[in-house]
């Protein structure tokens, strides 16, 4: 049975203003970008469900800057790929190559959404929508959508009682709070249309400079 006056219903229309803005037909709120990221690629793995994602049978290496923040590549470490840094310039967002999934932490712009990605945003202090934390992850796909939502919240479904609810696969705990969701709304209200990609200055570190990723693998530009 439904809750009555789910104080998570707040967090749904976060959701739903966030879809709006961007253009995405779906918003999925989690608590970072960090683990936005991380479950899109559980998902990609797991669930394999898109008949023209069959290729993916065994796990690709997933490839990104070899400048971009520390904990990307550990999201991906724990999803149970392997990164792979290449040496490329990026602004605003990148792919995770060759997975359909983007770390777009540093932008937040109006009809930004690509069509067949899932786009990880970020609602850290120095991002745009400064709400301290939080994170965003923009889709079109259906199933992916239920099945995130389940995921970030520990197997449960939103909006149901604890005693009357079943879980069917194991999650975690990475769902948004209601208070960051209210903020959220709240600064949305008059958000500006058309927002610049945020710089990173100073710029991030080599990965490979940290002595946990220092025998990555690395793509040198051609």
């Amino acid at each position: 049975m439904e809750k009555q006056n789910n104080p998570y219903n707040i967090v749904s229309m976060f959701e739903d203003e966030v879809a709006k803005y961007t253009g995405a037909p779906y918003a999925v709120s989690v608590d970072s970008c960090t683990n936005a990221l991380f479950l899109c690629l559980k998902w990609i793995f797991e669930i394999k469900i898109q008949p023209n994602w069959s290729h993916w049978v065994v796990r690709q290496p997933v490839v990104i800057p070899r400048r971009t923040y520390l904990s990307v590549p550990q999201s991906i470490l724990h999803a149970g790929f392997k990164p792979v840094l290449e040496e490329i310039q990026w602004q605003g967002e990148y792919q995770l190559k060759p997975y359909p999934v983007w770390d777009s932490a540093k932008r937040f712009t109006s009809n930004m959404y690509r069509s067949g990605q899932m786009q990880c945003l970020s609602f850290h202090i120095k991002k745009h929508l400064k709400l301290g934390k939080g994170g965003m992850i923009l889709t079109d796909n259906e199933e992916a959508v239920k099945w995130l939502k389940k995921a970030r919240y520990e197997g449960r479904t939103a909006g149901y009682q604890y005693h009357n609810d079943d879980v069917e696969f194991l999650g975690w705990n990475m769902y948004m709070e209601p208070g960051v969701a209210a903020r959220g709304l709240t600064l949305m209200q008059n958000f500006p249309y058309d927002n610049p990609d945020i710089p990173e200055n100073p710029p991030y570190r080599n990965l490979d400079e940290f002595t946990v990723f220092k025998d990555l693998e690395i793509i040198k530009e051609k």
